[in-house]
């Protein structure tokens, strides 16, 4: 088969955390980011320095960059200058009192890995998180010391280290052979080590990205559910029952995402030097009025999910193609959206993980032979996902899955990985769309962000500080520095992931420590703007109970 009669095949991983900063104070209140930074992103990115001939598109949120940046400075800033950190983890690494400051704090928080994976992968780990759990739920004190805290800090980032890490830094491999009894000279090395991780890792994909080998885009500035901000009845058109917030409309809606977009595109150009040519909208999220704006602000190629195509094309305006494996154009733009494959995308994330590697990477290859034998001209088929959750449920962080699937792709004789942006560059026909049912990557809806009590209710608070915004930053008095931090701290209010975790079906720790987060960005924002916050940011409004798929982090592209 010729090149160009192969398959395309496009990878996109899409790398976000929300804002864990409180702006106010600085300070880290979940250390998700670095905790990833040093397991996923780094893996990641060796992966494919490992497989010169693989092309995927890799995307970062804005929000994201900026906080590997701080974390970078900080750690970097205690090796030489012994400044202290903003995040309570990093700061018990380095000296004993910090380590003792808060002993059930740090070993609740050293809990939170993969049980199966990450903690009795190792047994030293394992005995220590039984015994931690012990003393917590008998609120034991007296046999907690610096010592155990200790070990139990270092298995924990340990853990949380890349597999990539684990078998070629000597100095990770010393600790790991050591297993326990830590000294303070072994924290500060681990400490090097993470700071070594993110000091280095963005300037690795910009690597890649010069030598052509993947193609980094973006998403709007904090993750925002743009077609929500833009029309938040758009909602209706995939779920025409859900109920809606009694916010009837979000303020000023356009003008806040073109500052996500315009926001968004500054930061990436600040951290690899060029604009990007695609954008994954914040959770594949899509509508007509969205394509527009998308289109209107020079991007080449934007994404969506399956289900989103697979709800358009049944509407009555549109006329169904043979082959879906193609990028569309809605009528009247002239960027391309190219739609995920639901079904493959959600075997990497939800079922791989549970198969030998080999066999694994067989399903999916076979797969995608299936198709390529349809011999369908110019056909692109896309996965995309999350970039970051689902490889700590693989064995060893997905090494074995990875490192197979980019040396069985890269020179496949019916299969050609490539990016969105070369796709466009080698003229692959888009197919006409006359009409988007608006929706995003999950089940094609919204549901995930607005349609819940629990969800709605987080929407009349971000609408009332937003008429609070609007009101009391027109006025002319206003100082504008303060209007640049009021805008910032905004834009953090209207990040996806706090409506994420609203609603009982998911896990109560996480729903509880992001709505804690969400009520606490809400408030800080009132202060800025010199107004006192309403008192029901005092109360709680949301407890979760469930315990949805690897743990609520991801969602399946179509409901099971």
């Amino acid at each position: 088969m010729s090149a160009s009669k192969k398959l395309k095949l496009v990878f996109c991983w899409h790398m976000h955390q929300p804002e864990y900063r409180d702006l106010q104070s600085g300070e880290f209140k979940l250390p998700w980011t670095y905790l990833h930074v040093m397991k996923d992103y780094v893996d990641m990115v060796a992966h494919l320095e490992a497989a010169p001939d693989a092309r995927v598109v890799v995307n970062f949120a804005p929000i994201l960059l900026e906080q590997i940046e701080e974390y970078a400075r900080q750690i970097n800033s205690f090796l030489h200058n012994q400044t202290p950190f903003t995040d309570s983890l990093l700061a018990a690494l380095t000296n004993d009192s910090s380590l003792v400051a808060t002993p059930f704090k740090t070993m609740t928080d050293c809990l939170k890995a993969n049980r199966v994976r990450q903690i009795n992968r190792y047994p030293q780990f394992k005995h220590l998180a039984e015994m931690a759990e012990l003393f917590i739920e008998k609120e034991i004190t007296q046999y907690v010391n610096v010592q155990f805290i200790a070990d139990m800090l270092m298995w924990y980032h340990l853990a949380w280290l890349g597999e990539t890490v684990k078998l070629s830094d000597a100095r990770a491999q010393r600790l790991l052979l050591k297993g326990g009894n830590f000294t303070l000279a072994d924290r500060l090395e681990m400490l090097s080590i993470i700071g070594d991780q993110l000091t280095h890792v963005l300037g690795r994909y910009k690597v890649l990205a010069k030598k052509g080998q993947i193609e980094l885009s973006v998403t709007p500035y904090s993750h925002p559910i743009i077609p929500l901000l833009l029309d938040i009845n758009t909602t209706h058109e995939a779920m025409p029952n859900a109920p809606l917030p009694e916010l009837k409309a979000y303020p000023n809606g356009e003008e806040r995402v073109h500052w996500h977009l315009e926001k968004g595109v500054k930061t990436f150009k600040h951290f690899f030097g060029f604009e990007p040519k695609g954008c994954w909208p914040s959770e594949g999220s899509v509508s007509d009025e969205t394509i527009k704006q998308l289109d209107k602000f020079g991007f080449e190629w934007t994404a969506s999910g399956g289900a989103v195509l697979g709800n358009s094309l049944n509407l009555p305006e549109n006329e169904r193609p043979k082959s879906t494996f193609h990028p569309f154009q809605l009528k009247g733009s002239k960027i391309n959206c190219f739609f995920r494959d639901d079904g493959l995308s959600d075997l990497i994330g939800f079922q791989y993980s549970k198969w030998h590697a080999d066999d694994a990477v067989n399903d999916l290859i076979h797969n995608l032979e299936q198709i390529a034998q349809r011999a369908i001209p110019d056909a692109v088929v896309s996965i995309i996902m999350d970039g970051e959750n689902a490889w700590e449920y693989f064995p060893e962080n997905g090494i074995y899955f990875l490192s197979a699937l980019y040396r069985r792709l890269s020179n496949h004789p019916q299969i050609e990985m490539t990016t969105f942006g070369e796709c466009i560059k080698q003229n692959v026909k888009p197919k006409p769309l006359n009409k988007l049912v608006a929706g995003s990557w999950v089940y094609g809806t919204f549901s995930t962000w607005v349609g819940d009590p629990d969800k709605n209710r987080g929407w009349y608070m971000l609408g009332d500080v937003k008429k609070m915004f609007d009101r009391v930053t027109t006025a002319k008095e206003f100082d504008a520095k303060l209007r640049e931090k009021a805008e910032l701290q905004l834009a953090v209010c209207e990040g996806s992931d706090w409506f994420w975790w609203f609603g009982d079906y998911n896990p109560s720790d996480a729903v509880s420590s992001f709505e804690a987060q969400f009520r606490l960005n809400l408030a800080n924002l009132y202060y800025l703007l010199g107004e006192e916050p309403p008192a029901y940011l005092a109360l709680s409004f949301t407890q979760g109970s469930g315990a949805p798929a690897n743990g609520g982090t991801m969602r399946q592209g179509m409901e099971s």
